[in-house]
């Protein structure tokens, strides 16, 4: 581990301890303004969610099926005929397979689309300790994931934390990558340098720093019946406002706790664990950016093809970093007309 990145972790921790501090003063000040709203609103209204509802499973979006890797067992929901080209799809934070339900539906008549939950998500396996969702592992999930799915390569799509996954897997495994498309994630080496230079985007990554901390994020994510989704999905979609049903789906995947702490996992790993990347992307690749994006600034998008030999740009306007969800006509029409020309 380099000096740099060690005190980069130290600090980061240091920060993210400020803002559990603060956070955990708000809290007990709600708790002490009224300690028997704040238990029925945090505690008892959490419900237990052992229906699936029934836009997960919606035939339109395809069958859902497992994948026994390695170490891992891997949920997915594949479309399309097994003989078509394979699109796959990688999801963000807080995210799963479900956030891609505009892409299958649009590219399942042209290609086999397969819309993976990632470790720690959804119907995936959850394995316990911040050392099992290294970008290491995540990535080398995916190179198991596609000889397992009957493929020797794919076109690979990816947004926000699957973005991490796909500009590292593409950097160390180029022979099983077509073309890479990652929507609203800048290259990771790109927003090291970035985060430490530009204290906009420094501000707004509070959030990351937060995460470090044990226990209290989940909590957090979990308050009053994860209504968090619901302020997240709602706020972050302008365009494209999410369904009771979506909302419903979000709720009902990251109810349990443990559908929380792998996520969050993702980010503890990030600040452990220094990636050098020092090979440049060969793959022809498209950053596609839902601008304004209140998590990452849009200068990211260009600045990552100091990473890569051969890469476009698609900013969509008047979107946000959901753009996947919030703008999906706008960004299928840049992801077809990059993979078919």
């Amino acid at each position: 581990m380099s000096v740099s990145f060690f005190i980069q972790s130290v600090v980061a921790k240091i920060i993210g301890l400020f803002f559990a501090c603060l956070i955990s003063f708000s809290i007990f000040v709600q708790f002490v303004k009224g300690p028997i709203k704040f238990i029925k609103l945090n505690v008892l209204k959490l419900k237990k969610r052992n229906v699936m509802p029934p836009c997960l499973n919606d035939p339109s979006l395809g069958n859902h099926d497992f994948v026994h890797l390695e170490d891992i067992r891997l949920h997915y929901v594949a479309s399309g005929d097994e003989g078509k080209p394979l699109m796959l799809f990688l999801h963000g934070f807080p995210e799963f397979w479900y956030s891609w339900r505009f892409q299958i539906r649009e590219f399942r008549k042209d290609y086999r689309v397969v819309a993976v939950d990632m470790r720690g998500y959804g119907d995936s396996d959850k394995p316990k300790g911040k050392d099992n969702y290294t970008v290491q592992k995540l990535a080398g999930d995916i190179k198991q994931l596609i000889p397992a799915l009957g493929y020797e390569k794919c076109f690979l799509v990816a947004h926000d934390w699957g973005g991490i996954v796909a500009w590292n897997f593409a950097s160390n495994y180029p022979e099983l990558v077509e073309k890479l498309v990652v929507c609203n994630c800048p290259h990771p080496a790109i927003f090291a340098k970035y985060m430490r230079s530009n204290f906009a985007q420094f501000k707004k990554s509070w959030y990351m720093m937060f995460f470090q901390i044990p226990v209290l994020p989940e909590f957090l994510l979990g308050m009053n019946d994860c209504s968090s989704f619901e302020a997240l999905l709602g706020k972050w979609m302008p365009n494209n406002k999410p369904s009771s049903d979506d909302i419903d789906a979000y709720k009902y995947t990251f109810s349990p706790r443990e559908s929380r702490t792998g996520p969050i996992n993702y980010y503890r790993a990030a600040l452990s664990n220094e990636v050098q990347y020092k090979k440049k992307i060969s793959a022809p690749t498209l950053v596609i950016w839902g601008d304004p994006d209140k998590a990452l600034d849009t200068e990211m998008a260009e600045l990552s093809g100091e990473y890569v030999k051969n890469m476009k740009v698609k900013v969509i306007k008047n979107s946000s970093h959901f753009v996947i969800t919030d703008r999906p006509k706008e960004t299928n029409a840049a992801i077809r007309q990059f993979i078919e020309n």
